[in-house]
């Protein structure tokens, strides 16, 4: 298998999977892979799917791999909180939630971890549009602040009292200045949690 060919055929997926790449090349035979990745001509990035090595200098490359590797999934929590400079800490794992089932995955390009949700709150994104060093623009998918704010509280009850959220160390800048409270509370309405509903009022009496 000539990887010139293969690399021209499959560059423009960015990341692709071991089934992609049958459809393209029926018959070859998965020890080129193993074999290109041993070279680093080809670099995995979980069980069955791959990339390449140049597609390490685009600086948002590995948030459209995070939502590649493991769909339907978006870019929020702690990533995004940090993201947006809401919380003091830098966050390098990308963490993300998904209607699958909870994963963690770890590559060249870092850590990937990904929550589950039920399919009904995977809502609350925005498309991201990015440029790439071998293929046109590609869109991936992060949270907006609101909604990363509401799956993290979502996915961790035990923050619950006034003490709790103090604890988290939001930017109160941010929260009173920067936080859409429509939305927030759009979501929050929309996710039909009387509980995170409490919560939520809870944090924002917090940081007033």
């Amino acid at each position: 298998m000539n990887f010139l060919i293969f690399k021209d055929t499959l560059a423009p997926l960015i990341c692709f999977n071991i089934n992609q790449v049958k459809s393209y090349f029926p018959d070859i035979d998965k020890t080129n892979l193993t074999r290109w990745v041993n070279q680093n001509q080809l670099i995995r990035l979980r069980q069955s799917w791959y990339s390449f090595p140049e597609y390490q200098k685009d600086i948002d490359f590995h948030r459209l791999a995070a939502n590649k590797i493991y769909m339907p999934s978006y870019i929020s929590l702690q990533y995004v909180m940090s993201f947006y400079e809401m919380i003091p800490e830098t966050v390098i794992q990308i963490t993300s939630v998904s209607s699958l089932k909870t994963a963690h995955f770890e590559n060249k390009w870092g850590l990937f971890h990904y929550q589950n949700v039920k399919p009904s709150l995977m809502f609350g994104y925005e498309p991201i549009i990015i440029k790439t060093s071998l293929a046109n623009d590609q869109v991936y998918f992060m949270a907006t602040p609101e909604k990363a704010l509401l799956d993290f509280l979502y996915l961790n009850p035990y923050y619950k009292t006034k003490e709790d959220f103090e604890g988290l160390r939001l930017d109160e800048d941010f929260i009173n200045e920067e936080l859409d409270r429509e939305r927030l509370n759009d979501f929050t309405q929309k996710m039909q949690s009387k509980s995170l509903e409490k919560r939520v009022k809870i944090l924002l009496d917090a940081y007033d």
